[in-house]
């Protein structure tokens, strides 16, 4: 056995074996052997089922690798997924049928932001805890009106922090922004706005796209026409992808800045020449394989990496996302147990909101008063080399 693969099997066991100790009785009391039924509300068809998959492959992967980790003691890990054909108001539906189940202990929705946001109400009156995988604030903000949904995925705020300090290394002082039509969006000119305001960088153009659009020609055209000396890309991957080449065509010559909602897979494939040199703010675990793995948690990252790709023959950054809402929920409910053989949801939620781990995305830490629990040190700067994505430097 590699030296990685045993320090990543040493991580997986010690993120749940804190938990599983209570469980573990003296006197010889019998072990619960109940499932930890975990639901999934994901976008696998219509205009985010590309993302959607990806989280579908990362869950079920998780859960194999938990299954067979030997951590759960008698427990094992069952998964519930539906299809909510990147629609909130079937996604509410699914939501409502989850939570009616008194088997499942949390549901993990998936990327689409306006269903998130839609269910939050329906979440809070059910009382299921729910870790959303999309972007919004919204989706956890205000935190005493949302006590039962979290969010893992990176931060308007922290994005844009990042992305600034880029800007203002490399001396540009005028951007043009093209976004997504969303809350995210919204959120983002609004994170980039504050930002720049404080730096004297101007916002000289934006336009928005939909995320089901696939001509984006038109607003790129009056973006490059403002003159900017950067493009911000706040927009899903498949509408950066098109913004890129757009931007290439029309003989833009600046700086790319890709926003991590623009994330995608690690190899560029058809977009690798009109994103060369471009730069995305994401999180490590996408160019995991450039880093040396000098503690467990890295160790981990890069054997979860190495084993998406194995299996899947490829890796997306936004996997890890899924990997870390299924690790987080199995450590609560094997902390929470099960009340008179119920599912205990309220000592779930309890754990959740003050849970820590060094995640596969990177270091996590929930609040009472912060529900979304990606640390803004999670982020790094990543550059387009040769058709993938590396470390900047």
């Amino acid at each position: 056995m590699s030296p990685i693969r045993s320090a990543s099997i040493a991580a997986l066991a010690s993120a749940v074996l804190a938990t599983t100790l209570t469980g573990c009785q003296f006197g010889g009391e019998q072990q619960d052997d109940s499932p930890i039924v975990i639901a999934a509300d994901l976008e696998l068809s219509g205009a985010s089922a590309a993302l959607g998959k990806v989280y579908q492959r990362a869950l079920e992967l998780k859960v194999e690798q938990l299954n067979a980790s030997g951590a759960l003691g008698a427990r094992r890990i069952d998964l519930k997924v539906k299809d909510n054909r990147s629609d909130a108001a079937e996604s509410l539906r699914n939501i409502n049928d989850f939570s009616s189940d008194s088997r499942v202990s949390a549901i993990i929705m998936g990327g689409c932001n306006e269903c998130a946001v839609g269910a939050v109400r329906t979440i809070g009156e059910k009382h299921i805890p729910t870790i959303a995988l999309a972007s919004a604030g919204a989706i956890t903000e205000p935190v005493a009106e949302r006590r039962y949904v979290f969010k893992l995925a990176p931060n308007a705020t922290d994005s844009a922090a990042a992305i600034t300090v880029e800007l203002g290394r490399r001396g540009v002082k005028k951007v043009a922004l093209l976004r997504s039509d969303d809350s995210y969006g919204q959120e983002g000119m609004a994170a980039l706005r504050r930002q720049f305001d404080k730096t004297g960088i101007r916002l000289v153009g934006t336009e928005s796209v939909r995320v089901t659009d696939t001509d984006v020609s038109g607003q790129v055209e009056d973006l490059v026409g403002s003159r900017p000396q950067a493009m911000v890309l706040w927009t899903p991957p498949e509408q950066a992808a098109l913004a890129a080449a757009s931007a290439r065509q029309n003989r833009f010559t600046g700086h790319l800045f890709f926003d991590a909602s623009a994330a995608g897979d690690l190899f560029l494939g058809a977009s690798a020449r009109s994103t060369e040199k471009a730069t995305l703010i994401f999180t490590q675990t996408m160019v995991i394989d450039d880093v040396i793995a000098t503690t467990p948690a890295k160790a981990a990252r890069r054997q979860w990496f190495q084993e998406y790709t194995a299996r899947f023959g490829g890796y997306n950054g936004f996997s890890s996302f899924a990997a870390d809402a299924v690790q987080l929920i199995t450590n609560g409910e094997l902390r929470a147990g099960t009340k008179q053989g119920t599912v205990d949801r309220e000592a779930l939620r309890d754990f959740l909101e003050t849970s820590q781990l060094d995640g596969l995305s990177g270091p996590i830490r929930m609040t009472p008063d912060n529900h979304s629990g990606l640390m803004p040190q999670a982020l790094t700067t990543l550059v387009a080399r040769g058709g993938r994505w590396r470390l900047a430097g």
